[in-house]
């Protein structure tokens, strides 16, 4: 069982930046766990984000997110985390880390363990 916990959600302007955090507690959370972000805008299907694959894998991106968010994992931490930049008022949604081992790729339901979520809301 890996528990994840997400951290570093708010209110800010368009323009803004936030870094949001994924700790992972329970089991080692090494490279051989695949981890992305998800987020769910209101009254919308949740969508991925961005991934940092298993054992040194390419990260990547939505096309709405590209050259903007930035996914990183420290392992030695149990934490991953998303950097995003010039966030935008569309960018507004929960934002959830989800985990699972292997190889996996952006569909949600491939991921085994999710966080509770953290609201990030962008003004105009």
């Amino acid at each position: 069982q890996v528990d994840l916990v997400e951290s570093g959600g708010g209110l800010v302007q368009a323009g803004g930046s936030l870094r949001l955090s994924c700790a992972a507690s329970g089991r080692t959370f090494n490279s051989r766990y695949s981890v992305a972000w998800f987020r769910q805008p209101p009254g919308k299907e949740r969508e991925f984000v961005a991934i940092v694959p298993s054992d040194g894998g390419r990260t990547d991106y939505a096309d709405s997110v590209k050259g903007r968010f930035t996914i990183s994992r420290n392992d030695a931490k149990n934490t991953v985390y998303l950097q995003m930049n010039s966030l935008r008022p569309e960018d507004t949604a929960v934002y959830y880390c989800a985990a699972s081992t292997g190889f996996v790729g952006i569909s949600r339901y491939e991921y085994l363990y999710w966080g509770q979520g953290t609201q990030v809301t962008v003004s105009s």
